[in-house]
């Protein structure tokens, strides 16, 4: 160990404390050994450090950060360097605060674009993704901060996320599931690592050792810790023992306790509670360190404002720019027209919302270009149904100007933490009012806000589309450059669009139906399904248009790089991100048409021509064998493909490549839809076959466990237990009606029965939590008992804590209460 030295001197009961938290937001500390408190803060897109007292989904304020372009808009510039610049103001923002755990970036994949938390994660593309992430980690942890990669692994839907079971093979899990966060410690060397709310194959994430330390540590090497996802750690002594090193937020004491009497009684070792307390120390002394001459500097908020203005620009997609209506001449008569005009779409709804610094509107900065603005309506309502007296006065704006300028896109109800999408739709008032509009007007420029994709019924009404993603704090100047040809135009699409939802590999299967999330869809997700199984999209992977061309030639491909001559043919600077897919040739193991492998994002002053080589690194060519339990590389020639997107390929070369000899794992028979990428109804036999054991059973029955969530009491036994499910279902549909999502409302609504014990920082204990199941599972009077009991026995704990003999009183009342009388 490396810090053997203070682990010798802490006692039993200050090594399990320390794996913790101290309350809301803080690690404990031991003062006298030097171990000081470490504060970890939400940060995907800006530090949101809490000035008052904690809670997870920011309904009590924090102080003002820099509210950055969010994970799925910065993914589409394709530029880690981007990502390492933004992670360095991150990085500074949260020493300022004294934070010394940034939780961010988010890396899981966008197996459905109904993910309500889809705008907080990089893409459909591991790889991508993953370099994206690398970037952010490099950037944030340069002045000591630790970066914390989340959700580890598999936390693909926002309904029931802490009660559900993602069901998944393993050659799915490591090359889809794994390889962003293989990439992010691997490369990014993260310091430490959020596990997630749901289980993974039948284990929770937090207490997963095949994940935790098999994958993670003895694979990867990675050297950090690992905290649960806040309320997220469902058997703290199992999480301890699989890899996890911290459970936030505070139990109040309750499963520290239940980790000392663990050791005592032979249930878990001193050696493993010692590893742990070693491993979590070799962040923490470092990151306290580090944080104590820099909380309280200050940092440069206009110089802050800049870089998010920056990273907004290069990070706009143009997906539609009919007879080059864009960029607009100066002077142009221009309506503007949209409700997020007024008041920007900047950022999501949950714990990552940030309090801006500052916040640029377009309505506000729009005075400072060249346009002649003949005025400004709303014309729909934020949220909620349309109101046909704002339309007509947007359409009567409309006649007036040469061109409109119309900002539209999802509102704060259709993406937010704890609750997914219903549909790819947008809202029908904001579709009537473009109708209405280009009926008068043709020359329609639409401005989208929007952290997913959504699907564009009304595409041929607009001359023009161009989109922002939910571009932060300093976005709306950026746009404004980008319509007026200041800022040419360089994002490219990191998820693919579909024509429609019902196209999505993964529509048949997700969300969860009840317990148990399958997915049966496999590697097939987003461009890999589409391009295996020949659907058309709307807009592809890798997609995104500029005011200037460019041209590709002279490759010459190895199996170690790819380089080609790349040039600007037209008469603006730009930047172009040239992507390289690998695709095997008659392939005897199953695998998607194509998959990207490399990119990058180049310069070019107009009429320049430059070099360009893109390196193979050790995952272009490497499959997951479930046989041999490794990754393997099936020899023979392979495509070596260069595009401007996924189905823009601009030049192809072949590769021989000398593989690893492996049996083929899978059967062609049994395996045939996933050979043809036909995967959208996959029989449970087939299914079964690729998990390689029985599909688990994830029906609901009538009694309940602690691990069910509180919305399945809409099944419980008790009447009283209904009723409550009822209310809270009602309350949350009214708050949705009102535009707004109430979180705490929705985080309780999917939140486990366990979680009441591991979110109420000590108020009501696990003891009190079982007692509520039992009522719930339709025994008033026993759980009553049990939860009055309960009470009882935590008021020994508080009056026990203010002894100066604390911990050797409540370990004895602890045991004997807890454990011997239970």
């Amino acid at each position: 160990m490396k810090h053997q030295e203070i682990v010798s001197q802490m006692t039993l009961e200050e090594k399990c404390f320390l794996l913790s938290g101290k309350d809301f937001w803080q690690t404990r500390s031991v003062e006298r050994l030097g171990i000081h408190n470490m504060v970890l803060s939400d940060g995907p897109h800006g530090v949101r450090r809490q000035a008052g007292s904690g809670d997870q989904l920011g309904l009590n304020p924090s102080l003002p950060a820099t509210c950055f372009p969010t994970a799925a808009t910065i993914a589409n510039s394709w530029d880690p360097d981007l990502g390492e610049k933004i992670g360095e103001c991150l990085g500074e923002e949260a020493a300022s605060q004294g934070v010394g755990v940034l939780l961010g970036p988010g890396l899981n994949i966008k197996r459905s674009p109904l993910c309500g938390r889809n705008f907080e994660y990089f893409s459909e593309d591991p790889y991508l993704a993953g370099k994206m992430a690398a970037g952010y980690i490099r950037g944030i942890q340069k002045n000591g901060v630790a970066a914390c990669p989340k959700h580890f692994a598999c936390n693909s839907q926002e309904l029931r996320r802490m009660a559900s079971d993602s069901v998944v093979d393993e050659r799915t899990l490591r090359e889809l599931y794994l390889t962003g966060f293989e990439i992010a410690v691997k490369e990014g060397k993260a310091k430490s690592l959020m596990s997630s709310y749901n289980r993974v194959n039948g284990t929770y994430a937090n207490e997963n050792y095949h994940l935790l330390q098999e994958i993670l540590r003895d694979e990867w090497g990675f050297d950090g810790f690992v905290v649960s996802d806040w309320g997220g750690s469902n058997e703290h002594i199992e999480g301890v023992r699989a890899g996890s090193h911290l459970e936030m937020p505070t139990t109040g004491g309750d499963s520290d306790l239940e980790l000392v009497q663990a050791v005592k009684d032979g249930k878990i070792s001193e050696e493993i509670i010692n590893q742990r307390v070693d491993e979590i120390l070799d962040v923490i002394l470092p990151v306290t360190a580090a944080i104590v001459p820099l909380e309280g500097k200050p940092f440069d908020i206009e110089v802050h404002h800049k870089m998010a203005a920056k990273a907004a620009g290069e990070s706009i997609v143009l997906l539609k720019n009919e007879g080059n209506i864009l960029p607009l001449k100066k002077c142009t008569k221009v309506a503007v027209i949209g409700e997020f005009a007024q008041k920007a779409r900047y950022q999501g709804a949950g714990s990552s919302v940030v309090n801006a610094t500052k916040v640029d509107n377009a309505i506000d900065v729009i005075g400072n270009f060249d346009l002649d603005v003949v005025g400004f309506e709303a014309g729909y309502p934020r949220s909620g149904e349309g109101d046909p007296t704002m339309q007509v006065k947007a359409v009567e704006l409309a006649k007036k100007a040469d061109i409109i300028l119309l900002y539209i896109g999802l509102d704060e109800i259709s993406e937010s933490e704890g609750l997914d999408r219903p549909h790819m739709k947008l809202p029908q008032s904001q579709v009537d009012l473009i109708e209405a509009v280009a009926a008068v007007n043709p020359n329609v420029v639409t401005v989208m806000s929007a952290g997913s994709a959504v699907e564009m019924s009304w595409l041929d009404k607009c001359k023009a589309v161009i989109h922002g993603y939910l571009c932060g704090q300093a976005g709306a100047g950026a746009m404004l450059q980008a319509i007026l040809g200041e800022i040419n135009p360089s994002g490219k699409l990191a998820e693919s669009y579909p024509v429609k939802y019902e196209d999505v590999s993964s529509a048949t299967y997700f969300p969860s139906k009840q317990r148990t999330a399958e997915y049966r869809e496999g590697l097939y997700v987003g461009y890999r399904y589409y391009e295996t199984a020949n659907v058309p999209v709307l807009f592809p992977f890798g997609y995104g248009l500029s005011y200037t061309t460019f041209e590709y030639s002279n490759l010459i491909v190895t199996d170690k790089e790819a380089t080609f001559t790349l040039k600007n043919t037209g008469s603006i600077d730009g930047a172009e991100v040239a992507q390289l897919y690998i695709s095997k040739l008659s392939s005897e193991v199953f695998r998607p048409a194509k998959e990207l492998k490399g990119f990058q994002k180049v310069f070019l002053k107009a009429g320049e021509s430059k070099t360009v080589t893109i390196s193979l690194d050790d995952k272009a060519f490497r499959y997951f064998n479930v046989n041999t339990n490794k990754f393997e590389v099936e020899g023979g020639e392979y495509q070596v493909l260069i595009g401007a997107s996924v189905t823009d390929i601009k030049l192809s070369g072949n590769v021989t490549v000398a593989g690893t000899n492996a049996p083929n794992p899978s059967d062609k028979k049994i395996l045939a839809d996933y050979y043809t990428g036909n995967i959208k109804v996959i029989p449970d036999v087939e299914f079964e076959n690729l998990l390689g054991h029985p599909i688990p059973d994830g029906s609901w029955s009538g009694t309940l466990t602690m691990n069910d969530a509180l919305c399945q009491m809409y099944y419980a036994k008790s009447g009283l237990a209904r009723v409550v499910c009822r209310r809270l279902t009602s309350m949350i549909n009214k708050s949705m009606e009102k535009g707004k999502p109430n979180l705490n409302l929705m985080f309780n609504y999917n939140m486990p029965f366990r979680g009441i014990a591991k979110m109420t920082g000590g108020m009501c204990t696990m003891e009190m939590a079982e007692g509520i199941l039992i009522i719930v599972n339709g025994h008033f009077f026993k759980g009553l008992g049990q939860i009055i009991g309960g009470f009882f026995r935590a008021g020994k704990k508080r009056k026990a804590a203010s002894s100066p003999n604390y911990r050797m009183e409540y370990m004895a009342d602890y045991k004997e209460d807890r454990f011997e009388n239970k």
